[in-house]
C-alpha cells in the first residue's frame, strides 16, 4: 500500500517518523509524499502546546475529507497524553502514541485488511528501555539527525511533555556508535544529536552528554557533530570543558532559557536562576569562542505582570542571544500552570510577545553583523531560486554563495561578505 506522513513538533518526532517510514518500505509498502494520493496517513503529533492538539485535530479532519477511502492514522505524544480524548477522534481509524512504535506497521496493516478502527495506547512505565530505533537515511539532507534520548522528569509547570514522553531513557553508546557509522557510509558530513531532554543522556547509563559527543565525534566520516536543544543546568564546567577539546563539535548552542526573570523561573520550575545562566552561558562562549547561543523565551506566563516583564527584556538584551524563538504562554490543560491565577490576558501576551521578537531581531542582525569578514567552513545544503546555494557554518549562521557546480553537501570555506535579514552573502574560495 502507499503510506504518507504529516509529521508536526521538533526534531525528534522528525526522525521517529523517519524511523516508522523505513520500517513501512521494509515490509514492502511504498512510502509516498503528503502531497500524493495515499492508502493509509501517518499523522505523527505534537502536544506542546493546545494550539499543537488543534491542528493535529484539523489535520485528521482534512485527510478523511479529502480521501474517505484511506485509513488515517493518529500517533505520537498528543494521544500518548490524552488516550482518552485521542481514542474518542472518529477521524482516527487507528490510535496508538509514543510506545512500540515498530508495532504501529503491524497495527495498520491490520486496521487496513481487516477494516476494524483499533486503539492501542500502553502507558508509559518506570523502568521502560530505550526502543531500539535507527535511520538509514534522510531524504535531501546532508544532516543527520539522531535520537539519543527520550523522556522528562523535570515536570515543569506549563509542560504535558512528561506524561507524553515518559521517563528517562537512552540510546546505548554500541547502538549509537552503529546508527552513526551508517550515516557516515552513506555519506552525510554531520550529525545533530537530539532528544526530549537531551542534557539528560545517559543517567540511567552512569553516562553524560560528553560521553555520546565524544562518540559521535570519533566516528571516521562524520565531520561535524550539532547538539539539538539541551536544557542549561545540566551542563557543568566539566562537561563543557571535554565537549570543547572535540573539535568537530559544533559551536552552536540552543540552551532554553524561557524567562529572564527569577520568580517567573520559579513558577515555572525551571530548576536554575537567571545568574546560573549567565554563568553557563560565559563558560560557553570562554570555551568555544565565536559560538552562538539561541534559546526559548515565553511571555505572559501566569502572574508575570509589566515588572517581570521589564525583567525578561533586559536579561534578553543582556545576553545577545544569536537568535531568540519568542512565543506566548498557552494555556495547556493537565498542567499546574493552567489553573495558576493571574493569567494573562490574550491581547497582553500578543503585545509582550511583539516587544520581545523586536529585541531579539536586533540581536539576530548584531549577531549576523558579526560574521562579516569571517572565512569559515560552510556545509551547503540546497540551490536557491536565484541561482545561490545555502548552506551553514558551524555556528549555524546561514550563508549564500553563487557556485557554477553542485555544492550540496560539500563543506567549503567562504569569506562571509554581507549581512542579509536573517542569512549571510558570501564568497568561495
Amino acid at each position: 500500500m502507499k503510506v504518507a506522513f504529516y509529521t508536526l513538533g521538533c526534531k525528534v518526532n522528525q526522525y521517529e517518523a523517519q524511523v516508522l517510514a523505513e520500517l513501512f518500505a521494509a515490509r514492502g509498502h511504498q512510502v509516498v509524499p503528503a502531497s500524493q494520493p495515499a492508502d493509509l496517513y501517518v499523522v505523527n503529533s505534537c502536544t506542546v502546546t493546545a494550539a499543537g492538539d488543534q491542528k493535529t485535530r484539523r489535520m485528521l479532519r482534512h485527510l478523511k475529507a479529502q480521501s474517505p477511502g484511506a485509513k488515517v492514522v493518529l500517533t505520537g505524544c498528543y494521544p500518548q497524553a490524552f488516550p482518552q480524548a485521542a481514542g474518542q477522534l472518529a477521524e482516527a481509524d487507528l490510535v496508538t502514541g509514543a510506545r512500540d512504535r515498530a508495532k504501529l506497521v503491524e497495527l495498520a496493516e491490520q486496521c487496513v485488511a481487516g477494516g476494524e478502527r483499533l486503539v492501542c495506547l500502553p502507558p508509559h512505565q518506570r523502568g521502560e528501555g530505550f526502543e531500539p530505533m535507527r535511520v538509514h537515511a534522510f531524504s535531501e539532507r546532508t544532516r543527520a539527525f539522531v535520537k539519543i534520548q527520550d523522556g522528562c522528569e523535570n515536570y515543569c509547570s506549563y509542560c504535558i511533555i512528561p506524561t507524553a514522553r515518559g521517563p528517562l531513557r537512552s540510546k546505548a553508546p554500541e547502538d549509537l556508535r552503529r546508527e552513526l557509522e551508517g550515516l557516515a557510509a552513506a555519506g552525510y558530513r554531520e550529525a545533530v544529536l537530539v532528544g526530549i531532554n537531551l542534557s539528560c543522556y545517559g543517567r540511567e547509563l552512569g553516562l553524560r552528554l560528553a560521553d555520546a559527543v565524544e562518540l559521535a565525534c570519533g566516528v571516521p566520516g562524520l565531520e561535524r557533530v550539532r547538539l539539538g536543544s539541551v536544557e542549561p543546568e545540566l551542563l557543568t564546567p566539566q562537561d563543557i570543558a571535554r565537549m570543547a577539546a572535540q573539535p568537530k563539535l559544533c559551536g552552536q548552542f540552543h540552551l532554553s532559557l524561557q524567562s529572564g526573570c527569577d520568580a517567573t523561573l520559579r513558577r515555572m520550575n525551571r530548576h536554575y536562576d537567571t545568574a546560573e545562566y549567565a554563568r553557563i552561558v560565559a563558560a560557553m562562549r570562554e570555551q568555544f569562542p565565536g559560538c552562538a547561543i539561541t534559546t526559548d523565551v515565553m511571555v505572559g506566563f501566569p502572574g508575570e505582570d509589566e515588572g517581570e516583564f521589564a525583567q525578561s527584556l533586559a536579561f534578553v538584551e543582556k545576553m545577545a542571544f544569536a537568535k531568540v524563538h519568542v512565543f506566548p504562554y498557552s494555556r495547556r490543560p493537565g498542567t499546574r500552570a493552567a489553573v495558576m491565577p493571574g493569567q494573562v490576558p490574550r491581547a497582553e501576551k500578543h503585545r509582550r510577545s511583539a516587544r520581545m521578537i523586536a529585541l531579539a531581531a536586533q540581536g539576530r542582525a548584531a549577531f549576523l553583523q558579526r560574521q562579516v569578514g569571517l572565512v569559515e567552513p560552510v556545509l551547503f545544503e540546497s540551490r536557491l531560486a536565484d541561482g545561490l546555494w545555502e548552506g551553514y557554518t558551524a555556528n549555524y549562521t546561514p550563508v549564500r554563495a553563487a557556485g557554477a557546480e553542485n555544492l550540496q553537501g560539500r563543506l567549503l570555506p567562504v569569506r562571509v561578505t554581507v549581512a542579509g535579514d536573517d542569512w549571510c552573502l558570501g564568497e568561495l574560495l
